[in-house]
């Protein structure tokens, strides 16, 4: 799946930087996709920090995710998702944070949680904050791009209703 990120990296970009905001990210299932596509733009370094990788629940764990919300909840969750996020904010000490943990397949979904599944979690630092879950189709490498697509659109969306720094 090809997704053309240039117009929407554009627009991102001035969104951050008209309102001096400076974006981390903490991937799970896009294995650190959505942090490849901000650092290929040009001009990024203006408003993108830094992100984590944390792929394996006791690395979550590491940066700070509640062990008893991985056990009760799964990674695969909201919750999870937004501790993910605030974790990641004060750790890298941004203005905003977006978190993604999903499953992209082509196995570990369940009746609950299928293949495609992907929380989001966008938190700023003076308190505002937004989850949502969605469900993608398509081979791990389209649902991964779909869920760094989506992504971009949460932060565009999330960091306009921010009042200027």
């Amino acid at each position: 799946m090809l997704i053309n990120f240039d117009k929407i990296l554009k627009n991102l970009g001035k969104t951050l930087n008209q309102k001096n905001l400076k974006l981390s990210l903490c991937e799970s299932c896009t294995g650190g996709l959505l942090s490849k596509i901000c650092t290929d733009y040009n001009g990024s370094s203006m408003w993108f920090m830094g992100s984590i990788v944390s792929y394996s629940d006791s690395f979550k764990e590491f940066i700070g995710v509640n062990k008893d919300l991985l056990k009760d909840n799964g990674a695969v969750s909201e919750i999870v998702a937004k501790e993910m996020s605030l974790s990641t904010l004060k750790l890298v000490n941004s203005d905003i944070c977006l978190s993604i943990t999903g499953i992209a397949g082509p196995t570990g979904g369940s009746p609950e949680k299928p293949i495609g599944t992907v929380c989001f979690s966008f938190d700023e630092k003076n308190g505002f904050s937004y989850q949502t879950q969605c469900f993608f189709e398509g081979s791990r490498s389209d649902i991964r791009y779909q869920a760094a697509n989506k992504g971009i659109q949460i932060i565009l969306d999330c960091a306009s209703q921010i009042k200027t720094q």
